[in-house]
């Protein structure tokens, strides 16, 4: 599949039980940072198991173009030779990013501080999504951007050739806003401080310390206060990428649902930045385990173990769990219509700015496949349907997301009708083996017009 290229309508139906070991592809923001400090390092960088999807693979052309050498050398394993902090070149071409909003705001940081010209653009649903979130905080720096109206791509950023230090307080939880401030912080002078009033995933923070920056992290009043001292030299590391949980959301999702299923997901990343979809299926009565709880390079792992819950019930989600969990929101929305009961979701405006209005697109094509949504701004609530009776049958518009089009192809799995969407392409961004590893624990998807 190719986001980019021609629509695949996809339809997903009730085949029997899921079973066995659903090896999902490596975490997407674990990949992302990997290259991108490996190319601010000094050196060779070591990455297994790193995510070969569009949006990494994105980013690593990026960083080519930057003037790191990137190399594959197969089955997830690769090598990034640094350029060191403010050693980036000036890009001969246009940087497309394709559908990663992550990837390039990410890159947009690293490149800020330094003197040099880049031009960002991406596909159709990225050059909608708004950059002014990241480019007001780089203008801070130095830096100066020019793009269409809205702050949108295609954009030009120029690097600040006499970078200042930053103290920031991020408006609204995001961790693509906070790393890409503390990825221009890397090639400024003195201390850049960004302040988080609700924490979100500290992947960054992780591993830029792991990189051998020098990086405090306090709980105040004021919030999550991020210290980086600026100009250091970052040391290659050897990077083994933990498997993503947001990607093990789709087959652990269908196993709750898709009655007599017994879903094994080895070694996924349970950074609690991150884990807020597992706890919430735990409270709403999921039969989700825990099994071989481990540590792996300085982040928390597990085997997660997902059966078949026909007791689930409607919850209201805490709203403070909604950074952890902000791009589970889909899919638990298709877990809620199998539930008992109504399901709350607040706090979630952020959904509205993603790859697509995703409240909206859920919203649409669940109450298409005969589930009552009620939404507002920032909230929507899933009255649920109940275990085998959610009518399914229709098809829906998947709006170029990924995420969007993953979900529904959960449903068509447990409902009592078959799901469709009118494009499946997307989902090769993030998990480009979606088909195949759902098919080995015994979905039924099919491409409408192979």
């Amino acid at each position: 599949m190719s986001g980019h290229g021609t629509p695949i309508p996809m339809t997903s139906r009730r085949a029997g039980p899921l079973k066995g070991v659903a090896n999902v592809p490596g975490d997407k923001s674990i990949s992302h940072r990997s290259l991108i400090l490996g190319a601010m390092a000094v050196g060779e960088t070591r990455i297994t198991g790193l995510l070969e999807g569009e949006d990494v693979l994105d980013t690593a052309k990026a960083m080519q173009a930057f003037g790191a050498e990137v190399i594959n050398h197969g089955g997830g394993e690769w090598s990034v030779f640094g350029v060191g902090v403010g050693g980036f070149g000036e890009p001969e071409n246009v940087i497309d990013c394709g559908n990663s909003g992550t990837g390039v705001r990410l890159i947009m940081g690293a490149m800020a501080t330094s003197p040099i010209t880049a031009t960002f653009t991406g596909d159709a649903s990225l050059n909608k999504r708004p950059m002014a979130r990241v480019t007001d905080p780089l203008a801070l720096f130095g830096a100066r951007s020019v793009g269409r109206d809205g702050g949108r791509l295609p954009m030009t950023i120029v690097g600040a050739a006499d970078p200042v230090p930053v103290r920031y307080t991020v408006p609204v939880p995001s961790a693509q806003v906070k790393s890409a401030v503390l990825l221009a912080g890397l090639n400024a002078p003195g201390k850049t401080v960004v302040i988080e009033r609700e924490a979100t995933r500290d992947h960054s923070e992780r591993m830029l310390a792991g990189f051998g920056a020098e990086v405090t992290v306090e709980d105040t009043d004021e919030g999550r206060v991020i210290t980086l001292t600026g100009r250091p030299e970052l040391k290659p590391q050897v990077i083994a990428v933990p498997r993503d949980p947001s990607s093990a959301a789709f087959p652990v999702c269908a196993a709750l649902v898709t009655p007599g299923s017994d879903v094994l997901v080895p070694g996924i990343g349970l950074n609690p930045t991150r884990a807020g979809l597992f706890a919430t299926l735990r409270d709403m009565g999921a039969d989700l385990t825990y099994e071989n709880e481990r540590e792996e390079g300085g982040e928390p792992v597990a085997d997660l173990r997902a059966r078949y819950s026909p007791d689930m019930r409607g919850i209201e989600v805490p709203p403070q769990r909604a950074a952890s969990m902000i791009d589970e929101y889909p899919v638990l929305s298709v877990v809620a219509a199998f539930a008992r009961g109504t399901t709350l979701m607040a706090g979630v405006k952020e959904l509205r700015v993603k790859e697509s209005d995703r409240i909206d697109a859920m919203a649409r094509g669940l109450r298409a496949n005969g589930v009552t949504v009620e939404e507002g701004e920032d909230w929507w609530s899933v009255e649920g349907c109940g275990p085998d009776n959610v009518p399914g049958g229709q098809t829906c518009e998947s709006f170029l997301d990924h995420r969007i089009a993953m979900s529904f192809m959960v449903m068509g799995m447990g409902a009592q009708n078959p799901v469709s969407v009118d494009d499946g392409t997307p989902i090769a961004t993030s998990f480009p083996i979606f088909e195949r590893l759902m098919g080995d624990l015994g979905a039924q998807i099919s491409r409408d017009n192979s």
